[in-house]
C-alpha cells in the first residue's frame, strides 16, 4: 500500500507581512496526499489567496488567535498542532509561511519515506536547511542558525509542538523528548530573512508580543559578512515570482559594522566546526538511521 503525505501550515496576515505563503504550499503539493492551511482570522487578504490557490488537495481551516498567550510563541505551538491534527495520512510533512521546497527534490523526499516507513525506529525525517540573508544570493552558514530540522514527521505518534519550530514525542505520557529522526536528504529553503527589511521589521514586531520580549531591531546591512556565504544553487520555481517581487534584491554590508560579542562567539564556533568536523549548531532530534 502506497504510504500517504499530510502537508499542513499555518498562517495569519501573511500577505501583510510578506510571507511567500502561497509559493509554500504550491511547492510541497505535488508530493502530498491533502494539504491542511490554518489561516487565521486577520486583516487582509490572506484567507482569498490560500482559496484563490484552488487545489482539490487543499483542506482550509479558519481558527482565530489567542491574543493575550504571549509566552515563548505558543500561539504558534497552537495553530500548527490545529492544522496538525487535522490531518490523515501516515506522515504528516509541516512548512513554514515562509519556507519552500525544490521541485527537484521531491522525488528524494518521497523515496526516504519510503525506505524508511517500515522501520519504527524513525519517527521523523530530518531537512539540511538554506537559510537566506539580506538577498537571494546570501545563506548563513553560523552555528548560531539550525542547520538541521525536522520538517515531516509519522502521523500515528504521540508528538506536539512546544513552539512554531519543532517537535517533542511523548512515549511515557509525561515527558517529551526529541524525534528519532533520519536525514531526508532534501533541503528546506527559507526565505524569512530576505522579505524587505521594512516588512521584516513588521514581522518582528508582530512576533514578539506573542514571545513577551521587545521587538529586535533589524536592519540587514549591520551583519557579520563572516557568517555568510554566496548561494551557488537554483530557486524552487515556485517561488521565483515571489523573490523578484518582494525580496530585497541586493546585500550590501555596512563596512563600519563591528560584529557584536555573539557573533565573535559564534565565529570562532565556526572557526572549530572547520577544524574538527564538529557541528555546534542547535539540533531538536536525534539521528538513528
Amino acid at each position: 500500500m502506497r504510504v500517504s503525505i499530510s502537508g499542513f501550515t499555518f498562517i495569519r496576515n501573511g500577505v501583510q507581512l510578506a510571507f511567500p505563503f502561497e509559493a509554500s504550499i504550491r511547492s510541497l503539493l505535488p508530493l502530498v496526499d491533502e494539504f491542511v492551511v490554518a489561516v487565521g482570522h486577520g486583516s487582509d487578504d490572506t484567507l482569498a489567496r490560500v482559496r484563490a490557490i484552488n487545489d482539490p488537495k487543499i483542506r482550509i481551516i479558519e481558527t482565530l488567535w489567542n491574543e493575550r498567550m504571549a509566552d515563548r510563541g505558543f500561539v504558534y505551538a497552537q495553530q500548527k498542532m490545529i492544522a496538525q491534527y487535522s490531518c490523515t495520512g501516515d506522515w504528516a510533512f509541516y512548512l513554514e509561511g515562509d519556507e519552500v521546497v525544490h521541485e527537484g527534490e521531491l522525488a528524494a523526499i518521497r523515496a526516504s519515506v519510503e525506505r524508511h516507513h517500515a522501520n519504527p525506529a524513525v519517527e521523523a525525517l530530518v531537512f539540511d536547511y538554506h537559510h537566506f540573508y539580506g538577498s537571494p544570493d546570501w545563506i548563513s552558514i553560523s552555528p548560531g542558525w539550525y542547520r538541521r530540522e525536522c520538517r515531516l514527521i509519522r502521523n500515528t505518534i504521540r508528538s506536539y509542538a512546544p513552539d512554531g519550530q519543532y517537535w517533542l514525542v511523548t512515549t511515557d505520557h509525561k515527558k517529551g523528548r526529541n524525534p528519532r529522526g533520519a536525514l531526508a536528504g532534501a533541503h528546506i529553503y527559507h526565505y524569512g530573512w530576505i522579505r524587505r527589511n521594512e516588512e521584516m521589521q513588521k514581522k518582528m514586531d508582530q512576533v514578539s508580543k506573542y514571545w513577551g520580549t521587545p521587538a529586535a531591531q533589524i536592519t540587514y546591512s549591520r551583519f557579520d559578512r563572516r557568517a555568510l556565504k554566496r548561494f551557488e544553487g537554483t530557486h524552487p520555481l515556485a517561488v521565483r515570482k515571489w523573490l523578484a517581487e518582494e525580496a530585497e534584491p541586493v546585500l550590501t554590508i555596512d563596512p563600519g559594522y563591528k560584529p557584536t560579542p555573539k557573533e565573535n562567539k559564534y565565529h570562532f564556533m565556526r572557526q572549530i566546526e572547520t577544524l574538527t568536523g564538529l557541528d555546534f549548531s542547535r539540533k531538536h532530534f536525534k539521528l538513528v538511521a
